[in-house]
């Protein structure tokens, strides 16, 4: 449900974007003494998932630094089981499948408190001749920053995440093909204690961990799903809050499976509740926030009412930035607190769109991801979808007051990957702001994702089938 808060403020406040968690000269220092042995340098693929290397931190400070580190290309152009699939411009086997370049982004150097003697930096990835992988999700966000940048304007965001726990390990979850899990809870422990309190030694290294790794834990709660939770962290800029929660997702897994627990992020692991990543976004200028004004109606400035009004004309053909995979649309369900109408109202948990805050906190919650969401895109998407209603001068309609799964007359989400994938290709808004190649790039990992579940056999279809029909 992701009933959690994260707080915006003003400009300066002291939960912006601060330093680097992790300086060069202290990771030297570290290194000099032996307490760091390890570096990961890691970009966040198509799939929203950490991948890079693991490298000598000598070898980090002495070289990398300075040259980046090489990976394969294929890594931005396979499925989610890391198949190789056909249809990528960027590398397939008549290209070769050569090198990208990681160029570690030395302001997200952090160290990983549950990792022994181990640091981690965030890449940005590009081609031998110094050109950028546009496709990669963190060029994408880039270039919806420089738009907002080329207008004064900078935007801040924060991610609520969540996820369910299980008893069992991953390794044994696997063995048993997802089937007979045991939830971490028996029942719905929305805001319970003490239901929450069995997996606090789990929550507790988890949220201590990505303090210890430069995020600024605020909250944790339970959520209505059996074994649900939700750790909320403090909003930062954009970027820093995307790789934030790339780091957050990955090691909110290693460390379940140190405590022989696993932990899903997907979008809807069964019937109940789903796993939501509602996403907070706000605009600031030099001089502060631009989304409130005293005077204006329900205290929005124009920008906002904009802006708010463009997320309203373009979230249904952008959906698939936000809804990348097959199981993310089973959580669009009337009643279940995620979105199917595409409304917006002050803080109304049954609107796509909801205004929370006030004065300078004041901001709008997208309530569209789920936890399998990229951050990146669904980020970037959100900033070219405000812009467009900026650009446009879009007139806000007034906030909806009731039940939004009953509102008539208002659009409705898309209710299948592939009509979501029919939208992006056919949007002009896409192609303008984000290229042709990453539409195509994206469009290219829907249909590999529709093939393979339209091919497959499901339990759902030998329960039904093999002996009553």
């Amino acid at each position: 449900m992701g009933h959690q808060e994260n707080h915006h403020g003003a400009a300066d406040d002291s939960g912006s974007a601060g330093p680097a968690p992790l300086s060069l000269s202290a990771l030297e220092q570290l290194v000099g003494i032996g307490e760091v042995d390890t570096v990961i340098v890691a970009f966040t693929d198509m799939q929203g998932r950490l991948v890079g290397k693991r490298i000598s931190a000598r070898l980090f400070v002495d070289e990398v630094v300075a040259h980046g580190a090489e990976c394969c290309a294929y890594l931005l152009a396979v499925d989610v089981e890391m198949n190789t699939v056909s249809g990528y411009a960027m590398s397939s086997w008549e290209t070769g499948y050569g090198d990208m370049v990681m160029t570690p982004d030395l302001g997200t150097l952090r160290l990983i408190p549950w990792l022994p003697a181990t640091a981690l930096v965030i890449a940005d990835v590009g081609w031998a001749d110094g050109s950028a992988v546009g496709v990669a999700p963190r060029a994408v966000l880039r270039r919806q920053l420089d738009r907002l940048a080329e207008r004064g304007l900078e935007a801040d965001a924060a991610t609520e995440l969540e996820f369910i726990v299980f008893d069992e390990p991953y390794r044994q979850a696997w063995a048993d093909g997802y089937r007979g899990l045991t939830p971490a809870s028996d029942y719905n422990i929305d805001y319970a204690i003490l239901a929450s309190t069995r997996m606090d030694p789990l929550l507790r290294d988890i949220r201590l961990g990505m303090e210890g790794a430069g995020l600024r834990f605020e909250a944790v709660k339970g959520e209505c799903n059996n074994g649900q939770q939700e750790i909320g962290f403090r909003y930062a800029d954009a970027l820093t809050t995307c790789d934030n929660h790339a780091v957050y997702k990955n090691g909110a897994k290693e460390i379940a499976d140190q405590h022989g627990k696993s932990l899903t992020f997907m979008a809807k692991y069964d019937e109940r509740e789903g796993n939501s990543c509602h996403i907070h976004l706000s605009l600031r200028a030099t001089d502060g926030p631009v989304f409130a004004d005293a005077a204006g109606p329900h205290g929005m400035s124009p920008t906002f009412r904009q802006f708010v009004a463009g997320l309203l004309a373009t979230l249904r053909e952008l959906t698939l930035f936000f809804a990348p995979n097959i199981n993310s649309y089973k959580r669009f369900a009337d009643g279940s607190f995620a979105p199917t109408a595409l409304c917006w109202g002050l803080d109304n948990r049954t609107c796509a769109l909801r205004v929370v805050g006030h004065g300078d906190g004041m901001r709008v919650e997208c309530r569209v991801a789920g936890g399998d969401v990229n951050p990146y895109l669904a980020v970037a998407a959100l900033i070219a979808g405000g812009l467009y209603g900026i650009d446009k001068g879009l007139q806000l309609p007034e906030p909806y007051p009731g039940n939004a799964y009953e509102a008539a007359g208002v659009q409705r989400l898309p209710a299948t990957l592939a009509e979501a994938a029919a939208l992006f290709e056919n949007s002009e808004l896409a192609a303008e702001v984000f290229g042709d190649d990453v539409v195509a790039h994206y469009l290219n990992n829907a249909r590999v994702e529709l093939a393979a579940f339209n091919a497959a056999v499901t339990d759902w279809e030998r329960k039904r089938g093999f002996e009553r029909l």
